[in-house]
């Protein structure tokens, strides 16, 4: 049964002013309640353009030439006060330092909140509940020099889900992180999209992390939508790196040990299933 649309992104065009390409071309995107939707493609290819289109960054505070139409929970993008689109849509840039500024962990997740007037007792709970959630409640009091990357990343999605949105955008999330602290933060996304309900747009090139966890994979190339499905049947296709997709490498092994089936294997257990199963009795 097919889940009622939260976004929808219809004939969006876009090109900025002072530039003479076209950043995103006829763009059409449907997204709905509860996904987790993984934006790959080549860098520059319009990733991050459209998701400025989702958030009201365009055409609110970046200007240029827009044509289309993008609506979040009902509400048109370009028509709508990006005061009111905050609400429903968090934003969580690849550097979490360009969102975290205040002098305690606390005052920083409850910064929003205080711009929307809530009442103390209100905003109180709020930050204790995102700090709860993200598991940082022993960082309240700590600066945010005093921080590793991995706890920044965790501040600024409290200060985000706080909000309460019913969309989270993470624009290259792992980018800064460990190996071990990125596959940490992937498993934190997951556990917020089940628990909190909340729809989920990630921008990534480590699809080794996030491909398992995403339910659609959206594939652009110069400003199209070029290719989309279930990450194992976008990955599956012969010509996907043509497009800037980094293919993980157990999907490579898979594919030249001829071991993909109906399933392609997607992280070392499902690759160690299959060869077990395809084994000669």
């Amino acid at each position: 049964m097919l889940r009622p649309a939260l976004i929808e992104v219809r004939n969006l065009s876009f090109r900025y002013f002072g530039s003479r390409s076209t950043v995103l071309e006829n763009v059409n995107l449907r997204i709905a309640h509860g996904e987790i939707v993984l934006i790959v493609g080549h860098s520059g290819s319009g990733k991050s353009t459209l998701l400025r289109a989702i958030n009201g960054l365009i055409p609110h505070q970046h200007n240029g030439d827009y044509s289309g139409d993008v609506t979040v929970d009902g509400l048109s993008v370009p028509r709508t006060e990006m005061s009111k689109l905050s609400l429903r849509v968090g934003y969580i840039f690849q550097n979490p330092e360009n969102q975290i500024f205040m002098f305690s962990v606390e005052r920083d997740i409850g910064f929003g909140l205080e711009n929307l007037g809530l009442p103390r007792e209100e905003i109180r709970r709020r930050v204790d509940w995102a700090m709860d959630v993200l598991k940082i409640r022993d960082l309240a009091l700590k600066a945010p020099h005093e921080l590793s990357d991995g706890q920044k990343q965790r501040v600024a999605i409290a200060g985000v889900i706080a909000m309460r949105p019913k969309i989270l955008i993470l624009d290259e999330p792992t980018s800064l992180l460990d190996p071990f602290t990125a596959r940490e933060l992937v498993r934190l996304v997951l556990k917020i999209r089940e628990d909190l309900g909340i729809t989920v747009l990630i921008v990534e090139h480590r699809l080794d992390l996030v491909a398992k966890i995403c339910d659609r994979m959206i594939v652009i190339d110069k400003g199209k939508v070029v290719l989309g499905g279930t990450a194992r049947d976008v990955l599956s296709k012969l010509d996907v790196s043509n497009y800037g997709v980094t293919v993980p490498s157990i999907v490579k092994l898979a594919k030249e040990l001829e071991v993909t089936g109906k399933r392609l294997p997607l992280d070392p257990e499902e690759l160690h299933s299959a060869l077990v199963s395809n084994a000669p009795l």
